[in-house]
This record gives C-alpha cells, structure tokens and sequence, in this order.
C-alpha cells in the first residue's frame, strides 16, 4: 500500500501558485481566506502555548529557543493527542 498525506493550505499568497502540481499521494486542501480557525496549525501553536510556553519569563533568545524545541518534541512523543489537536472531521475520507 502506498502513502497518501492531506497537506493543508492556508490563504498565504505563496501557496497559491498555479506552477505547483502535488505528486498523486498527496491531496492538497485549500483553505478559505481569513479562517485561521479552519488551520491545524494555529491548533497546534495554541496547544503549545497554553500547555508548555505560557505565562513564563525566559532569559534570552537561546532559552525562547530551548523552551520551544522541548515543547514541540514533547507533543511529537504524544502522536495521539498531535492527532486529535489536527483532526478535522470535515476532512475524514469514508
């Protein structure tokens, strides 16, 4: 069985251009403009901020950078919950 990925766009102008064609297994989803509710990624950078990067004070760039990396490899270990925060039942092929 061959891989097949759902890749999500948002309205950015840069992808939108009409020069792009996705190889077979990959179906792109072009998002409304100005529906940032619609985008998993803004559930994800939520996620991220209310459960690991709110509410703190840190030192200096390299701290802002450590905190993130240490949020976003904390998510990646929990595959289930980086599913349910991306899920779209809109999006579910029956």
């Amino acid at each position: 069985m061959r891989a097949h990925a759902v890749l999500v766009f948002d309205g950015a102008g840069w992808h939108t251009t009409p020069e792009l064609t996705p190889p077979d297994n990959i179906t792109p989803i072009r998002l409304p403009p100005y529906a940032p509710e619609l985008n998993p990624t803004e559930n994800i950078w939520q996620y991220l901020r209310q459960n690991y990067l709110a509410l703190r004070v840190l030192d200096d760039y390299d701290a802002i950078v450590e905190a993130c990396c240490k949020a976003w490899n904390d998510l990646l270990a929990m595959p289930d919950q980086l599913a349910s925060i991306t899920r779209r039942n809109w999006a579910n092929v029956s």
